[in-house]
């Protein structure tokens, strides 16, 4: 798995515009191409009725984790629809997203549909290089993108020219100050709960208390499934980007968000530099440096990726999760779960986790665009204004996105409520991952089905506004009931019969909500740039140093020289720039408050 899979999610999610109304309703809303009906998806006639010609479009998709043409279900759907084929082009799989960007751009052709970050000047790039469309003539006529027709609009103003360049992801239908995550958090501490229990489920005051606790669990569950050694942590380099990652998230559990070389707080009251020695960053380094000392890091954690990682947590061989979704996604199987196993998140009593906010205007680290070699470009807005419709949100989003699939497949409307399928259940509780689609579906496994756009359109928890249905099916009481096991019961008796970890820690006044906004954050200039960039390999170089040194001098040691070192460079230039950047960011969050 790659870290922009799990990115919506986190905010995604992240898995996530106010007057936004969706065209048509849960059971019977008609769409491009069909009906949202109770058993199948359009018959390939009305798609090739519509457009005779069959295209293959190639769609370079910066989110996907998938190469290749789309197939299964997803794949029926689309070539009913819009009697069409995905190609996709993902540089994660590729290998260097950069340069395959790059050498596309140089040909002059980034694909048929473009799926790409659209901040950090990118459209700005993308409309002068002549290698995107501008849409305004191919959706006057369409219903989902018209409704959407404001955060369009403002997400176009990033290309500096006029025109309807490009369509935000994650756009909601939800107050900007409401959470967008569905049942936890984004950054929450997350332990595994079982374990937890043998201890005696000690309160947890701070990050301090939080080692100690650890230290019991791992005393208590030394060996994991395969009979490896566990640890608390176990790290990877992977993500690391201006600041070692890792220890970055850290810093969320206190409403720290890094921009640049900024921490700034969430709620606008602190601004530190990453460098600061009694910053939150440094902190967070310290922390995992005693960790290590106490022997709770997995000593493999320098030289480990992702994959890795995610593998030692399927074998219970860690106990504690950077982010809800890693630990419960990796290690809570069905059959764990009813015999009380799996990760949970829990409360630290001084802590004021980061929450993402809901987002009206759109998500700019990602959006959806038309190529400018595409071969029709109005089939791909019609396409496009499908993945924004009630049936396209429900059949395309992320892996993680929590959206339902199509209705008649995975649910159905029962007593004017949404409902699993027999298959549903299968999919969405059972987790089968060798699950059969009915052909009249397309075929194949329901995994290998699964739109590999790996993109939401709308916001995680957003709902359907003429039903009121939420598109995510974790929200649904249908399934929530279905899902109850001995795990989520123990976890409820724990904290005040709460339904979900965003419930529990929002009644504590534990989390702090980030109002979504669609800010971008200027691009650098070349002196900059160039500054930040040796600053950074400084400062992840050291941070990794830091964590696993010998003992606390050195510890200290490292630390005057990472400061020494990057003030050296010009560290100071990059931060006055990201302090503005932050304080600019912290403007947009206060509008955004203030919006209905």
């Amino acid at each position: 798995m790659k870290k922009k899979r799990f990115k919506k999610l986190m905010c995604l999610a992240l898995s996530a515009v106010t007057a936004v109304t969706m065209l048509g309703c849960g059971s019977t809303a008609k769409t491009t191409g069909g009906t949202q009906s109770g058993t199948t998806t359009a018959s390939s006639s009305e798609g090739a009725k519509k457009y005779p010609k069959e295209l293959t479009i190639d769609v370079f998709d910066s989110q996907a984790n998938f190469q290749g043409t789309q197939s299964g279900w997803f794949a029926k759907m689309v070539k009913d629809k819009f009697n069409m084929k995905l190609n996709i082009i993902a540089p994660n799989v590729a290998g260097g997203g950069d340069t395959v960007f790059q050498t596309r751009s140089a040909n002059g052709n980034l694909g048929d549909l473009i799926i790409t970050n659209l901040d950090k000047s990118r459209l700005k790039d993308l409309v002068k290089a002549n290698l995107i469309l501008d849409m305004t003539k191919y959706i006057g006529n369409s219903s989902s993108l018209q409704k959407n027709k404001s955060a369009i609009e403002s997400v176009s103003k990033l290309a500096d020219q006029k025109g309807m360049w490009a369509v935000p992801s994650s756009i909601s239908n939800q107050p900007a100050t409401d959470p967008c995550e569905a049942t936890d958090p984004t950054n929450a501490p997350s332990l595994r709960w079982d374990v937890y229990g043998k201890v005696g489920y000690p309160e947890i005051g701070t990050m301090n208390d939080l080692l100690g606790v650890l230290k019991k669990m791992q005393d208590a569950e030394p060996k994991s499934d395969s009979g490896k050694k566990v640890y608390a942590f176990s790290l990877f380099k992977d993500w690391d980007g201006d600041i070692m990652q890792n220890a970055g998230s850290l810093t969320g559990l206190y409403g720290y968000d890094p921009l640049g070389f900024c921490m700034m707080k969430d709620d606008g009251t602190d601004y530190q530099k990453v460098i600061d020695s009694n910053g939150k960053y440094v902190q967070s380094l310290k922390f995992l440096f005693d960790a290590n000392q106490m022997g709770l890091v997995d000593p493999e954690s320098t030289t480990q990726n992702f994959d890795s990682v995610a593998a030692k947590y399927t074998d219970g061989a860690v106990l504690y999760s950077f982010w809800p979704w890693l630990g419960s996604g990796q290690y809570n199987s069905t059959e764990r779960m009813s015999n009380g196993k799996g990760f949970e998140t829990v409360a630290i009593k001084d802590m004021t986790s980061i929450s993402c906010g809901s987002n009206p205007q759109g998500d700019v680290s990602n959006g959806i665009m038309i190529g400018s070699r595409a071969k029709d470009p109005q089939r791909l807005a019609d396409f496009i204004n499908w993945l924004y419709s009630p049936e396209g949100i429900m059949a395309a989003s992320t892996q993680t996105g929590g959206k339902c699939g199509p209705e008649g497949l995975t649910w159905k409307m029962q007593d004017g409520k949404p409902v699993l399928t027999d298959f549903g259940v299968k999919a969405f509780v059972d987790i089968d991952a060798k699950l059969q689609v009915p052909k009249e579906w397309g075929g194949g496994t329901w995994k290998d089905g699964i739109s590999a756009l790996n993109y939401n359109a709308v916001g995680v928890v957003d709902t359907d506004e003429k039903t009121g249905m939420c598109y995510n099916y974790q929200r649904w009481d249908d399934y929530q009931s279905k899902v109850k096991t001995k795990l989520s019961e123990d976890w409820s008796a724990h904290n005040d019969n709460a339904t979900s970890a965003l419930q529990y820690l929002k009644s504590k006044n534990l989390i702090i909500v980030k109002p979504g906004t669609n800010y971008a954050i200027p691009e650098y200039s070349t002196d900059i740039s160039t500054t930040k960039e040796q600053c950074k390999q400084t400062i992840v170089q050291y941070s990794w140093e830091m964590v696993f040194a010998k003992d606390e001098n050195e510890f200290n040691s490292l630390l005057k020289k990472m400061q020494d070192e990057v003030i050296g460079l010009g560290f100071d230039n990059v931060y006055k720039v990201d302090l503005q950047n932050a304080k600019d960011k912290m403007a947009a969050y206060e509008e955004a408050s203030k919006a209905k």
